[in-house]
């Protein structure tokens, strides 16, 4: 995928993968903060609605990007996603959502991330809260 932020493009490649096939593009990508956008079109539910779970893809991706790059950092190796959940607090239609995962705890095992994922006007679409262990490699 073009334009991911040189962090992260050295990291991961997305080609044929979920993020890609979603449109999820990564604009800015730190251990503590990780920001992505998504477009509503081509990953909406039978009513047009933004579907909860590409959501949720949104929202693993920035968290396990962010986690990523704490455990190659830390410990030189990978996360893993281990638990996710979700409140979706209004539905989107079009445009683009846009979601900022911020660190909550960045430890040698464990990572966690808050995920806010907004829509265009800047009205809260879905919290998410993701865990990723660390292992090393």
């Amino acid at each position: 995928m073009d334009g991911l932020p040189a962090a992260v493009a050295g990291m991961i490649d997305v080609t044929g993968t979920l993020v890609e096939r979603m449109g999820i593009a990564i604009l800015e990508a730190s251990p503590h903060r990780v920001v992505g956008s998504m477009p509503v079109d081509g990953n909406t539910q039978p009513y047009g609605l933004l579907h909860g779970g590409a959501s949720c893809v949104l929202a693993e991706t920035l968290g396990s990007i962010g986690a990523a790059m704490h455990a190659q950092a830390a410990i030189g190796g990978i996360a893993v996603g281990v638990d996710i959940n979700a409140t979706h607090h209004k539905g989107v239609r079009t445009g683009v959502v846009t979601g900022v995962a911020t660190a909550v705890q960045l430890g040698r095992t464990v990572a966690s991330y808050e995920i806010v994922i907004t829509d265009e006007t800047g009205a809260r679409v879905c919290t998410a809260r993701l865990t990723c262990v660390l292992r090393a490699i």
